[in-house]
């Protein structure tokens, strides 16, 4: 049974009247109409360095590109009109191995593209260090169950005819130095361009999903009668990162040795920075819309790039995905439509408290066999259960928890605690790896006291498995570096409760003891920073022995009323389907 791409009505392959074959591919219409919809509407383009779609498909690394799968989840679900690009990054980012020690050490993770989408006929080339350099395409198209349909182009120059080193640009994301990673978004943004419009893609914008495809706009300079506005008029930029030294900066006499003169130098230089090239200042100036990903991150945007006006979309995370089953079955019962409309999640109340305790039991239980298969560590289904994992890097802080073990020894005499930790650091953060190794130091110092355990190779299913089956969702980010974050929203879809740092979309999620809980004072409090972390310190502890134990074991009523809480207060709103709504009205339109 196939699906018309463009209304969703479910056709037989068989007996259907109306198909055309296109980049490869043969697609099942009810009508002409659908057809000429599907070859002639013009769509949005949508560029991401990373993007993860499923665990077998290795081309995310971390946030970004959980965020960009979800984007392209819910425009399928919302029949936005939208194609995606990206790189194909055939080594991928890295398999972790941790060793007994904790030392992390990194391994390749090959997978072959095949066994997923169809390779296109079609080939560009772009110029990188004076040689032609040739680019194919795989094309892999995701469905939503509502019919809507969303391709993905992923970027490959590992094709016949390039030299050696040049077929390897687009086999490690994020990976090599400074020319490599120039050389990769060459590909992805001038690359990228040429490529749709190679494969028949008719475009309306251009969306950069933060800077390292914001080459794009060069190409279409080139496109534009090197006319700024009118590539203003097509582009659009989200920024993701609140640190100054986050943003790719690339020397103009590397830029020239590997560009060429794409447009004349003066020319970059007042778009792209005199003293070196900024890609996120160049997307700045040739972008009609610019965001942030959540207020907090909007306003401190401003600031790191005062004289440019920034909107606020908050992220949010695809719904049906990062439900787990226990609880998509509990709301297919009580709220019909949840898949498609989040926001009917408002309605939470009508499940009774004992179904959707029931369903988190079931969901922690599911967990602590994972864990145990993983490191034969048994934790136990009743304990007050404590979840962190997101990249391991140093603003994250993720030994936070442990600043004080007799402080944390003496909670855990009060009300039991254990603990799950994940998460990959970047091969070359050596800080996040030495963390990593902190974390198992920790474990091995409050073996006979706590469990505690680090689960090894941090994928998109063990996320889903940790962000429904923890009891409590930690996130201590260091202010103000954590631009969004999405791992407490997938959290919150499942009742799981929030306690974290004011900073990122939790500034807009937090109602203290309602939703959740705060850590440390307002970023609009006027406080020196030793304070604001004393604060949080004694907020982490306090909070954790004199509300969380308390009210887990002994007022269980309150509890579940809090779960009701993250999810009809905060699964309802931070979802990708509020987010895509809110680019198309704001930004794609």
């Amino acid at each position: 049974m196939a699906r018309d791409p463009i209304c969703g009505m479910p056709l037989d392959e068989k007996n259907a009247k109306f198909k055309v074959q296109v980049r490869g591919r043969t697609y099942y219409f009810c009508r002409e109409y659908c057809i000429h919809t599907f070859l002639e509407e013009k769509r949005i383009a949508y560029f991401s360095m990373e993007i993860g779609l499923t665990d077998d498909i290795h081309t995310y690394s971390a946030g970004l590109g959980i965020l960009a799968g979800d984007t392209i989840r819910s425009s399928a679900d919302l029949k936005i009109p939208l194609v995606a690009v990206s790189l194909i990054s055939k080594k991928g980012y890295l398999k972790q191995e941790i060793t007994r020690e904790g030392k992390q050490i990194e391994h390749p993770t090959e997978w072959m593209p095949s066994k997923f989408m169809n390779e296109l006929p079609t080939q560009i080339t772009v110029q990188i260090e004076d040689r032609e350099v040739r680019i194919k395409a795989w094309l892999y198209d995701h469905q939503s169950l509502t019919g809507g349909l969303v391709s993905i182009l992923f970027l490959d120059t590992d094709v016949e005819g390039n030299t050696p080193e040049d077929r390897k640009i687009t086999s490690f994301l994020y990976g090599g130095d400074e020319r490599y990673r120039l050389k990769q978004e060459i590909v992805l943004g001038m690359g990228g361009v040429k490529m749709l419009e190679a494969s028949g893609f008719k475009v309306r914008k251009y969306h950069m999903n933060e800077g390292h495809s914001s080459l794009l706009t060069l190409e279409l300079l080139r496109k534009n009668d090197m006319t700024p506005d009118k590539v203003r008029d097509l582009c659009i930029f989200t920024t993701h990162t609140p640190v100054e030294a986050g943003h790719d900066k690339f020397p103009y006499d590397l830029v020239q040795e590997t560009m060429g003169e794409i447009v004349p130098l003066e020319t970059l230089k007042a778009l792209g920075g005199r003293d070196r090239l900024n890609m996120t200042l160049l997307a700045l100036n040739l972008s009609k819309y610019v965001n942030g990903v959540a207020k907090r991150h909007k306003d401190f945007s401003m600031k790191l790039f005062p004289g440019y006006y920034i909107s606020a979309i908050t992220n949010g995370v695809h719904s049906f995905t990062w439900t787990c089953d226990d609880f998509r079955k509990l709301y297919d019962k009580y709220l019909l439509g949840w898949a498609n409309e989040p926001e009917l999640l408002v309605r939470v109340d009508s499940i009774p408290d004992e179904e959707i305790w029931q369903a988190h039991m079931e969901a922690k239980e599911k967990l602590m066999d994972f864990v145990s298969t993983k490191t034969n560590v048994n934790l136990d289904r009743d304990v007050l259960t404590l979840g962190f994992a997101r990249r391991a890097t140093a603003y994250k802080r993720p030994v936070l928890l442990f600043s004080d073990l007799g402080r944390l020894e003496e909670i855990n005499s009060k009300g039991r605690i254990q603990a799950i930790f994940a998460g990959k650091a970047h091969p070359k953060d050596w800080s996040g790896k030495q963390l990593i190794e902190e974390i198992y130091g920790y474990i091995a110092k409050l073996r006979n006291v706590i469990k505690i355990v680090y689960l090894e190779d941090y994928d998109i299913q063990m996320a889903a498995k940790l962000t429904s089956g923890v009891d409590v969702w930690l996130n201590t980010p260091l202010p103000p570096f954590e631009a969004s974050g999405t791992s407490g929203m997938k959290a919150a879809h499942n009742g799981v409760i929030n306690f974290s740092v004011l900073d990122g979309w939790w500034i807009e999620g937090c109602i203290e003891d309602v939703t959740g809980w705060a850590i440390g004072p307002s970023p609009k409090e006027p406080i020196g920073e030793n304070e604001r972390r004393h604060r949080e310190l004694e907020d982490l502890y306090n909070k954790l022995e004199y509300l969380i134990i308390s009210k887990f074991y002994k007022k269980r009523d309150n509890w579940i009323r809090m779960m009701e809480n993250s999810i009809g207060k905060v699964a309802y709103y931070f979802n990708s389907h509020r987010m895509m709504r809110r680019y198309v009205t704001e930004a794609y339109l």
